[in-house]
């Protein structure tokens, strides 16, 4: 892809509650903002609520990588050990590949700030040109966990076929090898 594209950049917040809207959607919010803080190549949201349905967030990670072509996909929310919490075992049945670094990473840095944080399960994973990244639901935990991981979302993309994206430097660089 060129320079110019403009990345489309999925975000679904899962939650039974906000999807019934008995609770404010605050990860997704949250989410579209730090976007907006890092990325300063052109990009656009496509932002859903859903249910903790393992069906409903298959079909929901399937349409934003396959039909609306979104590059990077971002969840937040479903990713705890209790029974409804299924978003890891859906981004697994519908990815190619699993990227494990991704949810080692999360867990280390979330667990310098909580001992809970081993109950985590976020990963990551790739469906086509799609990287699907699993985020905890809370703001400031989504903020730390995507600060530990940004810096190789963008050179993931690329090798995956999506758009070169840029980050305003300032806020955090990204990492791509030197080239020779």
């Amino acid at each position: 892809m060129n320079d110019r594209t403009t990345a489309r950049i999925g975000i679904v917040t899962i939650s039974d509650r906000a999807s019934r809207g008995e609770y404010e959607d605050r990860g997704g919010p949250a989410i579209k903002e730090y976007m907006g803080e890092v990325l300063s190549s052109p990009w656009e949201p496509e932002a859903v609520v859903i249910a903790d349905e393992r069906g409903l967030i298959e079909e929901t990670l399937r349409e934003f990588a396959d039909d609306k072509g979104c590059c990077l996909i971002v969840t937040t929310g479903g990713t705890g050990p209790a029974q409804r919490d299924v978003t890891p075992e859906a981004t697994e049945a519908v990815s190619e590949k699993m990227m494990p670094g991704f949810g080692e990473l999360m867990r280390k840095v979330s667990l310098e700030k909580v001992p809970t944080a081993i109950l985590s399960r976020q990963t990551a994973g790739i469906r086509g040109r799609s990287l699907i990244v699993n985020l905890p639901g809370q703001p400031k935990a989504i903020r730390e966990c995507l600060d530990a991981v940004f810096p190789a979302i963008p050179y993931c993309v690329e090798l995956i076929g999506g758009p070169y994206l840029t980050t305003n430097e300032e806020r955090l660089v990204a990492f791509r090898p030197k080239k020779k």
